[in-house]
This record gives C-alpha cells, structure tokens and sequence, in this order.
C-alpha cells in the first residue's frame, strides 16, 4: 500500500517513517501543484503549489494506515497554515494525500476526532485531497538526515 504525507520540511518527515516496521520505503518529493517536474529550487519559491511529501510504501499486515495516521499528527503542529516552525510557505503545508476512498474516509474521521479532542486550541488546518502526480525529489533529499547523520526527529 501507499501513502502520502506533508507535514513540513520533507527530511524531518520521512525520518520520523522510515524505519517503522511494516515501513518498506520511503521517497521524499513533491506534489499538489501545477508544475510538471519541479525542482527543489522551483517549489522554494512558493509558486509551484507543490507541497514537499513522503510517499510511503508499507505493508498493511504489520503497520495500520491509522498507526500511521497517528505518526503523522505527532511528528508537526497541523494547527499551522502554511507553515511549519520557521519553516514558511504553502511547500511546507500540512497534507494528507489519500490513495484510496479507505484512506480518505479514516483520514477525516481522524481529522474530525483530533479537532474534538481538545488537543489544539486553534483550528486544525491539515488538507486531505487525493493523491495527484508524484515528482521524486533529486537524490541528495532522500534520505537526508541518514546520509548526513543528522537526528532530531520527535520520535
């Protein structure tokens, strides 16, 4: 199965995944804008309307989409528009890109439970579109915080 998830700068977020069990890969790229192929550069000007994701290819058996789901509302403030931190710009938006109508279905209950909750005092500003056209984001993001022995991930 495949997901995708933005939630800020697209390093941090895939780190926070990767080495999930039931996780078997892991892509950094872009999605959600009008750009066909964009580049790092070209979705940093903010006029792209890309977001930067993870796409998530994982085994359903081992990792449930709501376990997922559950990292995902853990690992950034979806309170943020457009933002995450002193990360600024609709590139670092919260983003849930669903694959399938299971997946759209549980990500709204689940937005709708965490808005109920009480958890956040503002509004909860993660959007939950379809999965539009992926663009793989160049090599030297993959993987990022692990070729460059970085941590720092919340989880």
């Amino acid at each position: 199965m495949k997901t995708t998830f933005a939630a800020g700068c697209f390093w941090g977020v895939e780190a926070s995944f990767m080495k999930l069990k039931g996780v078997e890969s892991t892509t950094v790229g872009y999605m959600g804008g009008k750009t066909e192929n964009p580049s790092y550069k070209e979705v940093c000007t903010d006029k792209t309307g890309h977001a930067e994701v993870v796409q998530i290819e994982y085994n359903p058996d081992k990792i449930k989409y709501k376990e997922l789901l559950d990292i995902f509302w853990n690992i950034h403030d979806p309170t943020q528009k457009n933002r995450q931190g002193v990360d600024i710009g609709t590139q670092y938006r919260s983003a849930i890109f669903y694959h399938n109508k299971d997946q759209k279905n549980i990500a709204e209950k689940e937005k709708k439970k965490l808005e109920k909750s009480g958890k956040y005092k503002k509004k909860i500003e993660t959007d939950i579109k379809p999965a539009e056209n992926f663009y793989r984001a160049e090599e030297y993001h993959q993987k990022y915080f692990e070729k460059n022995r970085i941590k720092g991930c919340r989880i």
